[in-house]
């Protein structure tokens, strides 16, 4: 298996236990991985530290890229990254990438990557869905990204938070063509 080159991108939509969870389950690939990067949105620092009472910065291992970095490698389709996987998404994300609109690295990346052909993974947070929400999520797909809601499966029993969570996180590493610890349907 050749190692791939991913990007995580965080915003600010509730949910950081997804990102942190799914930065964790990539420090323990490191084989399957030949760089990973990480962008934080503007407001996605202060989301973190609320909802989970800790700096990012000091939990992350990966090399960490401002938001307004555009001469970050992954902000040009020569640089050959892989896979970005926004998570969470916020609406707004969403919507500029819709829209084509490249106003930050994340933003930019997502452009690059969808330009490039290559996987675009959008963990979305957010319930209920406006119309908005919903034809956005369309341009996406039709433009060849991936929306993967932050919605966890109970068919394996998760006794914990952590485990629920890890659900859509093992979903989101199989959507960037990595080995996953996901449970299947029916498996013991």
């Amino acid at each position: 298996m050749k190692k791939k080159k991913i990007v995580i991108a965080v915003t600010g939509a509730s949910g950081a236990i997804y990102a942190r969870l799914l930065l964790r389950e990539l420090q323990n690939k490191k084989e399957y991985i030949d760089q990973c990067a990480v962008v934080f949105s503007q407001n996605a620092t202060e989301v973190w530290t609320y909802e989970l009472g800790t700096n990012p910065k000091d939990e992350i291992a990966f090399p960490i890229y401002e938001s307004n970095d555009f001469m970050a490698p992954f902000a040009s389709g020569s640089a050959g990254y892989d896979a970005l996987v926004v998570c969470p998404c916020s609406m707004g994300t969403l919507g500029r990438i819709a829209s084509g609109i490249s106003d930050s690295l994340i933003t930019r990346a997502a452009d690059v990557l969808l330009k490039e052909q290559k996987k675009l993974v959008l963990v979305v947070r957010e319930t209920p869905y406006n119309l908005i929400h919903v034809k956005n999520m369309q341009s996406i797909i039709e433009a060849g990204g991936i929306i993967c809601p932050a919605t966890p499966s109970f068919y394996n029993k998760p006794q914990s938070i952590e485990e629920l969570v890890l659900t859509v996180v093992h979903r989101v590493i199989s959507l960037i063509d990595l080995p996953s610890d996901m449970k299947k349907w029916g498996e013991k």
